[in-house]
């Protein structure tokens, strides 16, 4: 019997250490670099939605009301002149964006900024919206196409017919006059076939973009590791991935036990001058959602 119970808590004590150490692993928080003069800083974080009719619980509107402080200072944190955001939905059934507490909280504390990748939710789907600097990047054009059969269809399902997944879009000139374009997408956390024919789907809508020489920004949550197909399919349709040391997802409990799921990539009429930063912390002492923002900066190639 002894013996019995040391071997169970061998057996218990294994996946423990294991966990330790992967935890050990991908986290560390370096901070941010100064910014670079010329350089455009950019970043993503996928913010969880907030269940509209949920007064308390996780990620009711109880809990949001708590995390609001957090998620406007990792905002300010960032410094970024670009964020892409994801899941920034307030759902309370349907397709509705007729309320968007984190978006609206954001744009009211943070004025320097304005909200591209947004408009009418009945012809635009708005939960992932693409925060710029207007003092430095004029907005120019935006769009979206949905992970789908019917891309070109608004809330269409996704290949399997799971829920709407989509790609948002926008394109900006800097203070330069040089055009350029980000893309926000949100691939399928639980199909790994959906991920692949989305990849294939944005590498498709990209191509003409990046034949005709103009300059693409890719950000989001893949939810998918360096070195996996979802990420090869679009780094062959041109798009370099950023290396990310670490996690960028947390379990909300700043658990990090695998690499990053959160990219950035950019065509080669970018240039990247920093390597990407995760910061993993708390914000104003509470977590602003279960995924870290990473921040990378970036300059614009001078025309060939």
């Amino acid at each position: 019997m002894r013996r019995v119970r040391r071997l169970l808590a061998l057996c218990l004590a294994v996946p423990a250490l294991v966990a330790c150490a992967l935890h050990i692993a991908h986290s560390g928080d370096p901070g941010l670099p100064p910014a670079q003069d010329g350089a455009i800083r950019v970043a993503t974080h996928n913010v969880h939605y907030i269940w509209g009719r949920r007064a308390t619980g996780r990620w009711s509107v109880g809990d949001w009301e708590a995390r609001a402080p957090a998620l406007d200072a990792a905002l300010k944190a960032t410094g970024a002149d670009l964020v892409a955001f994801q899941e920034m939905e307030t759902f309370e059934g349907g397709n509705s964006d007729a309320r968007n507490l984190a978006r609206s909280h954001l744009l009211d504390a943070n004025p320097g900024y304005a909200a591209a990748a947004i408009g009418p939710w009945r012809r635009f789907p708005s939960t992932q919206p693409i925060f710029y600097r207007p003092d430095r990047l004029e907005l120019r054009d935006q769009g979206w196409f949905f992970f789908s059969d019917m891309p070109d269809t608004i809330y269409s399902r996704t290949f399997d017919g799971s829920y709407p997944a989509f790609a948002s879009w926008a394109e900006f000139v800097d203070p330069a006059g040089r055009a350029f374009r980000v893309v926000n997408v949100h691939f399928d956390a639980g199909s790994g076939e959906n991920r692949l024919k989305s990849a294939r789907l944005v590498a498709r809508r990209i191509a003409p973009w990046i034949d005709d020489g103009q300059p693409v920004l890719l950000m989001g949550d893949l939810n998918a590791r360096a070195g996996a197909p979802t990420l090869d399919i679009l780094a062959e349709a041109g798009l370099d991935f950023a290396p990310i040391d670490g996690a960028t997802f947390h379990f909300d409990l700043g658990i990090n036990l695998f690499g990053a799921i959160d990219h950035i990539a950019a065509s080669d009429r970018f240039e990247r001058v920093t390597d990407p930063v995760v910061l993993r912390r708390r914000f104003a002492g509470d977590w602003p959602s279960d995924h870290y923002p990473v921040v990378a900066d970036y300059r614009l190639r001078a025309t060939p």
